[in-house]
């Protein structure tokens, strides 16, 4: 996972905010939202919470600024460089570190409340074994009781249409136009895809294009609570939430130890 994963984000950091009409205010939406989840389970906060794969700060920030003690790490050190800044622009106190998700457990300090890894992080882990490496780490952070919190797409309905990719988005603000689309070449099984970002912008009379690109795999419901049961969590504290429970753009796994 780490190299081609961190290059990846490496690479998008300083463009990441492009992919949204406005990042700011997605950044307090997505909060909301995911506040509301871990109230409805931990009740009101502030609470202890481990973003595990913060990348600029979009979940982090938001959450820190709604009063959370929040720890945010990421494999991208450019990433987490990125969020820092980001955090200091808007008076938000988070503590950061550069950490992968599969060694967690000895490099984090501490325990949590809440461990979450949003924006489809999860699906960067292409084996099986990765995969119960990154949750085993994940819950190995919570307290007892503490809630572990991932959002994925919906790859039970994508790995049956197989969509070519999602947009375009266009974007218009003080800077100019920008248009924003993914283009996914499916591998034959259908069970992972290579993913091409591109972010078109206006520069005076020309353009600017940027691309970038990572291969996910098209992680199943039952696959993601498979490695939930080998953590210690037990099935009937695995729930999952829909976008239009939620009002968070993916779908939501929450788990209880």
């Amino acid at each position: 996972m780490a190299d081609p994963v961190r290059a990846f984000y490496d690479e998008l950091a300083d463009s990441y905010h492009l992919i949204f009409a406005d990042w700011h205010g997605s950044m307090l939406r997505q909060a909301a939202a995911l506040n509301r989840l871990i109230e409805a389970d931990l009740g009101p906060g502030p609470h202890a919470i481990l973003d595990c794969a913060c990348g600029i700060g979009t979940q982090a920030i938001g959450l820190a600024l709604l009063g959370h003690r929040v720890h945010a790490t990421d494999l991208s050190p450019r990433a987490v460089a990125r969020a820092e800044r980001e955090a200091a622009a808007r008076g938000a106190s988070l503590a950061f570190g550069v950490t992968d998700l599969r060694s967690l457990a000895t490099e984090v300090a501490g325990d949590f409340d809440v461990v979450l890894a949003c924006d489809n992080a999860l699906p960067h882990l292409l084996t099986d074994d990765d995969l119960h490496l990154a949750v085993d780490n994940m819950a190995a952070k919570l307290r007892p009781g503490g809630l572990f919190l991932a959002s994925i797409r919906d790859y039970d309905r994508l790995v049956q249409e197989r969509p070519r990719g999602e947009g375009p988005r266009v974007f218009d603000d003080i800077q100019g136009r920008r248009i924003a689309f993914q283009v996914w070449d499916w591998s034959d099984t259908g069970s992972t895809y290579l993913l091409h970002q591109f972010v078109v912008r206006q520069e005076g009379a020309g353009w600017r294009t940027d691309h970038f690109s990572i291969e996910y795999r098209a992680l199943l419901a039952a696959d993601l609570v498979l490695a939930l049961r080998h953590a210690g969590f037990a099935l009937a504290g695995i729930h999952w939430h829909e976008p239009e429970e939620t009002g968070y753009f993916h779908p939501i796994v929450t788990a209880r130890k």
